[in-house]
């Protein structure tokens, strides 16, 4: 694939993540792939996205920057939403959160081979805590 086809690509991923279609995420994914090194299914990575709209049914995705090297794509992303169940221990309360995401990808065929992300967890549970 070409940056310019990595980029088209990237940018699909993202729109269908934002319509939630998370079913539809197995059109981006190899069968295995890795995760953080770690060994994964397609089906495994559907099933975590799906849960996770589910806690937070709002959530979307921003590009803010991305760039190409050959089969490496890394991405710089803002996410935003309000979650309905707990999420990393913390109750509900009506509270929205916005941060940055990092996230690289290698490509093969066309598909994720290894996915990566990266965001602050302790600025989201402060973001989301009820305030005193």
């Amino acid at each position: 694939m070409t940056d310019v086809d990595l980029r088209a690509f990237y940018k699909r991923y993202i729109e269908t993540l934002n319509a939630h279609d998370y079913a539809a995420v197995h059109d981006f994914l190899s069968k295995e792939l890795t995760y953080f090194g770690d060994t994964v299914t397609a089906d495994q990575i559907v099933s975590a996205l799906t849960e996770l709209g589910d806690t937070v049914p709002d959530l979307h995705w921003e590009i803010l920057d991305l760039s190409v090297d050959g089969d490496h794509l890394a991405a710089r992303l803002v996410n935003t939403g309000t979650p309905v169940a707990e999420w990393l221990g913390v109750a509900p309360s009506g509270a929205s959160f916005e941060i940055q995401e990092l996230a690289v990808y290698r490509i093969r065929d066309g598909r994720f081979a290894h996915m990566t992300n990266v965001h602050d967890s302790e600025a989201l549970r402060r973001q989301l805590a009820p305030a005193d």
